[in-house]
């Protein structure tokens, strides 16, 4: 069985921690977290440990037995490139890591923030706003409470979304070239089609630019292109999309799509530029941002 999404030593530098996304590995490294207080007499701490531990000492005793010696294999060629973390055994007495929180979760379970820690940036949750549930769509971070009926097609909408996800090698490093090129795609793909082809909202009708300009995010340079998109059925909606270099592993940059109904029921744009400005770093709540603030020379 192929272990579960998590951080764990990388192959091919066993100095940093690297994400395994359950099938293969990313880009992603990280430092590794520092170890954790041991057990009473140094046993693992967690139910896994303890089977990997016992199967590890079995091991290790009929080896003995057989064979008068213990043979430890590392079960990957060190590339990187191999099949992953290993399951494996390990020597008596070790404790395992668990694996991190989930991306909705905070690790000091804060409500009033969501977490992405593939990115390393926590999301601040406004009044009104929740982690997300029974959403098939991908990168969601939170969303308004409730949905209601889309005014276009048969479905059930929601007023508010907001995603994080990492931007791909093809779609380049600087800020301002992903923002505007992601910006058509988030308005296509909230207003216009669905990802089963269904058009909620009838379709988008026409657009306009209603703000766009570099943004500090997190201590870092970003820049933000926000569209009101009009649409065949409903008040349409304001859309943003924000690009930023992270901070933590590979740098690799996040984009940040924002997705509001307009009319009395939407979110305020405003809140936008809040949850923006509310963008940190795990672990470092004073690095902040926002519209208008100066940009960090780190970016």
């Amino acid at each position: 069985m192929s272990p579960p999404p998590g951080w764990y030593p990388d192959p091919s530098a066993p100095h940093v921690e690297r994400w395994w996304d359950g099938t293969a590995w990313t880009q992603h490294r990280r430092p590794p977290e520092p170890p954790g207080p041991p057990s009473p007499a140094g046993r693992a701490t967690s139910p896994r440990g303890r089977v990997v531990a016992l199967t590890a000492a079995g091991a290790l005793l009929a080896a003995a037995v057989v064979t008068g010696a213990v043979v430890l294999g590392t079960g990957g060629d060190g590339d990187g490139k191999g099949g992953g973390p290993q399951a494996g055994t390990a020597p008596p007495g070790t404790t395992t890591t668990a694996p991190p929180t989930t991306s909705h979760e905070s690790p000091a379970d804060d409500p009033n923030v969501v977490v992405d820690e593939l990115n390393g940036i926590t999301l601040p949750l406004l009044d009104g706003w929740v982690r997300p549930e029974n959403i098939s769509l991908d990168h969601v971070m939170m969303t308004t409470d409730g949905t209601y009926d889309c005014p276009g097609d048969a479905g059930q909408c929601r007023h508010g979304l907001v995603f994080s996800r990492t931007a791909t090698a093809g779609e380049g490093t600087s800020p301002e070239a992903l923002a505007k090129a992601d910006i058509a795609d988030a308005a296509d793909e909230a207003y216009d089609r669905d990802i089963v082809g269904r058009r909620p909202f009838g379709g988008i009708e026409s657009h306009r630019v209603v703000k766009s300009g570099p943004v500090a995010v997190a201590g870092r340079a970003g820049y933000l292109v926000r569209w009101r998109v009009v649409t065949a059925e409903g008040p349409g909606g304001y859309v943003q999309s924000l690009a930023f270099q992270s901070s933590v592993g590979t740098q690799a940059p996040i984009v940040v799509r924002y997705v509001f109904d307009a009319g009395p029921a939407g979110p305020p744009p405003a809140d936008m530029d809040r949850i923006t400005d509310g963008i940190r770093p795990v672990g470092d709540a004073d690095t902040g941002g926002g519209v208008g603030a100066g940009i960090s020379p780190a970016g």
